[in-house]
């Protein structure tokens, strides 16, 4: 299926330009561009592509590196692939209903997982909690 079938499927709104381009061409926004880094409210991080909710605000943290980084994901709702791009060999996550990029996920996070989910800002919505 196609990304553009499963936004339909979903009923997702179009995708800003730079949406799409992190999102469906795996590109990256700036460091320090994102207004969710500073979001501190209790909430639910979910997939600008399909709505699928991917993170909760409780494993995020201020990693420094520039972009919203969580130590853990929703059970279930990203997925890891290797991503051999610019030289480099990382670990891509990508949402596990659209199969869009979200960012990369590295071994320096804090426990206790000891994992940092570096999510580009830019593909995420975030809810926040009620009261």
């Amino acid at each position: 299926m196609t990304y553009k079938a499963v936004n339909e499927a979903c009923g997702v709104h179009r995708l800003t330009s730079q949406q799409e381009s992190v999102l469906r061409e795996r590109g990256t926004e700036p460091p320090n561009s994102s207004k969710l880094n500073s979001e501190k409210r209790s909430g639910t991080y979910s997939c600008i592509g399909c709505g699928s909710t991917l993170f909760v605000s409780g494993t995020k943290y201020e990693s420094g590196s520039g972009w919203p980084s969580f130590y853990a994901p929703v059970s279930g709702a990203v997925e890891s692939m290797v991503d051999i791009s610019n030289g480099l060999v990382r670990t891509e996550v990508v949402c596990s209903v659209c199969k869009g990029h979200l960012g990369h996920v590295f071994p320096d996070g804090p426990p206790p997982t000891g994992d940092r989910y570096c999510i580009n800002g830019i593909v995420l919505d975030f809810l926040p909690d009620e009261g």
